[in-house]
């Protein structure tokens, strides 16, 4: 039955339309990732709303869950942008958070990935590129693009340093959507082929049904580890963010 319902394992990553709607040639329908973003927001107002409801001097494991969130962002913004990074705390605790739950909730059974799409990330990731970008300019106007120049270079290698600097800094928005969208995808995958492998076997009858539990105990470690890389993945991306937000505040 397993089998029948996903015949594919990258059939899980299929954008479904629940709500067409075209205006201008535009499409803007709602889909399975529109409902599952949805979703992602309102467990995670949920879940900060619980950890607020009836607040005692002795947290109560919603206030733990969340104050450890919290830390663990504050201790990221304070190691990587200082003093200077407090201003954008808010965007980046959320950011961490939008990612983790996204990832998390991909992880249940017939639910959708959002992250596991490349122009999810991509979008993301570009949307924070252009921001930074002109955060860099508004703190340093025309000195930013000294980025691309270090102190001290010899003058004849001086276009293809440029070259060189400039593609690097380019990539950055590719190398940020591309790690997160990897990740997911080929977990989530990998899953999906160890769970139909497992129901074949059990499927088969006889010797297979017995020796059927060494993929299921391949699976439930599987599952354990594509939890740790949901939580992974959503503090690397944000730990990323604070890196290239620190290279345009503080340049060297």
């Amino acid at each position: 039955m397993f089998s029948f319902v996903i015949a594919s394992p990258l059939e899980q990553f299929e954008i479904v339309t629940i709500l067409p709607l075209s205006l201008s040639g535009y499409n803007f329908s709602f889909t399975n990732s529109s409902l599952f973003l949805f979703l992602t927001s309102f467990l995670l107002i949920l879940k900060t709303s619980l950890s607020f409801y009836k607040n005692t001097l002795i947290p109560n494991k919603w206030q733990c869950a969340e104050e450890f969130l919290y830390e663990v962002t504050s201790n990221m913004v304070q190691e990587n942008l200082g003093s200077k990074g407090e201003r954008y705390f808010p965007f980046i605790f959320v950011l961490h958070l939008i990612l983790l739950f996204c990832n998390l909730v991909g992880m249940v059974p017939y639910t959708f990935t959002a992250t596991s799409h490349i122009v999810f990330t991509f979008g993301l990731a570009l949307s924070i590129y252009i921001g930074i970008n002109i955060i860099g300019i508004q703190t340093h106007g025309l000195k930013l693009f000294a980025l691309f120049l270090p102190k001290g270079v010899p003058l004849i290698i001086v276009p293809l340093l440029v070259a060189i600097e400039f593609i690097s800094y380019i990539v950055k928005v590719f190398t940020l959507s591309i790690r997160l969208f990897a990740n997911m995808t080929s977990g989530h995958t990998l899953l999906k082929i160890i769970a139909g492998f497992a129901w074949t076997m059990l499927s088969a009858g006889g010797l297979m049904a017995l020796l059927h539990v060494i993929p299921l105990a391949v699976l439930l470690a599987l599952i354990g580890l594509e939890l740790g890389i949901a939580g992974l993945q959503a503090y690397v991306f944000t730990l990323l963010t604070c890196i290239y937000l620190n290279d345009v505040l503080d340049m060297h």
